[in-house]
């Protein structure tokens, strides 16, 4: 297709910030054009598929008005549902409580959100990258050709490498400390606890972050370790990481001696929190781009929802007049802000721990459940708080 000359709203990335992003713009009333570099929406995949349910998500992020996508999901896009979290620490001592969750078919779900955008009137262009931009102009080069379409409002969703948080200065340069690799595989063949997500924790598996077991109902699972490089052994890969944990630890590996790999799924993780300022001029960040994703278990889909949801209705109310395009920066903060600050926090907190496993099996051993919940969701109570604070002062 060839698209039209100038569009209210550009957004540049078609996972659920953008598909998101889209819809509520056009929902609104503004002409929107949605791109993705990928031929393929949804793949190929490069993260999991991990949703806590409706209820779940709004004692999450009390604060946030959350996207309808997020509750109507249809049944083909989900692999199964889960029930249990699982934590097991370095000593293999094991602390589970109550999450109610699906596990997404992430390439499906993202096709859905997309479809979602298109219904609500936005035209869509798959295979095409934005190879620049010049003030109100981006200029678009992929399967349908190279074209220059000037816009009001650029709606940056496409992911932690952003082109637009880059060009807009609204993130300099990478820190690593800032990045987690996350590497998973998808297996058939496995023997595990269909009920339960597990995060397993210890130096030798995953330093300063975690390996996880995640069922898609049956015998299929997907098994990965999400991790930051500066924190690893000097020669050990991320791949080096992900097998010993699969073939050596004494828990999990068990579980997969007849099992195969069918897919290979890697990405970014951005779990440094947001930028100090996600508006600059025309554009606006959402999603991964903007850092919109609670730490401390690496969870985005939800805060890249509510992130894309904001973003199409503040660039739909600054297109139509009646708010500043930064309104955007102080909206999406009220909703979701607090809650991200406060996981990057606990992470840097827990990351103290993480370096001994001696100390975290000691710190997981006195959290309650509930103690243990709060901070996988991001949270501090101020009595953990000061544990916390206590143990990484021994150390």
């Amino acid at each position: 297709m060839s698209p039209e000359e100038s569009y209210d709203v550009i957004v540049i990335g078609a996972g659920p910030a953008g598909s998101t992003a889209a819809k509520y713009a056009a929902t609104n009333g503004a002409s929107v054009l949605l791109i993705d570099k990928k031929k393929n929406i949804g793949t190929p995949i490069q993260c999991g598929g991990f949703l806590p349910c409706y209820e779940e998500l709004q004692e999450l992020l009390p604060r946030a008005r959350l996207p309808s996508t997020l509750m109507d999901i249809p049944k083909n896009c989900i692999h199964t549902s889960t029930r249990i979290h699982r934590f097991i620490s370095p000593n293999l001592e094991p602390k589970e409580f109550e999450v109610e969750a699906n596990v997404l078919d992430r390439s499906r779900f993202d096709k859905y959100l997309v479809k979602k955008a298109v219904k609500a009137g936005c035209d869509m262009l798959v295979g095409t990258r934005a190879d620049s931009i010049k003030g109100d102009t981006v200029s678009l080069k992929g399967l349908f050709g190279e074209f220059d379409i000037t816009t009001k409002v650029i709606i940056g969703a496409d992911g932690p490498n952003s082109l637009v948080a880059r060009h807009s200065g609204l993130i300099e340069r990478s820190d690593d400390m800032g990045r987690a690799v996350a590497l998973e595989y998808e297996l058939t063949g496995a023997d595990i606890d269909k009920d339960a997500v597990e995060m397993y924790f210890g130096r030798d598996y995953a330093p300063a972050g975690y390996g996880w077991i995640i069922s898609q109902g049956g015998d299929t699972a997907n098994i990965g370790v999400g991790l930051r490089r500066p924190l690893c052994e000097p020669g050990v890969s991320v791949r080096d990481y992900l097998h010993r944990f699969m073939y050596e630890h004494p828990r999990a590996s068990p579980r997969f001696k007849d099992a195969r790999i069918t897919a290979v799924i890697s990405g970014i993780v951005p779990v440094g929190g947001a930028p100090p300022q996600t508006v600059a001029g025309n554009m606006i960040i959402c999603g991964d781009a903007a850092g919109h994703l609670i730490a401390t278990n690496g969870g985005g889909i939800p805060t890249a929802a509510v992130g894309g949801k904001i973003a199409g209705e503040t660039a739909y109310d600054a297109v139509s007049g009646t708010c500043d395009l930064m309104q955007y920066d102080s909206r999406w903060r009220e909703q979701m802000g607090l809650e991200i600050k406060t996981s990057v926090y606990v992470k840097r907190l827990m990351d103290g721990l993480m370096r001994s496993d001696q100390m975290m099996s000691t710190s997981m051993k006195m959290l309650t459940t509930d103690q243990m919940k709060a901070l996988q969701r991001g949270r501090l109570p101020d009595m953990v708080k000061k544990m916390l604070q206590s143990l990484n002062t021994g150390i």
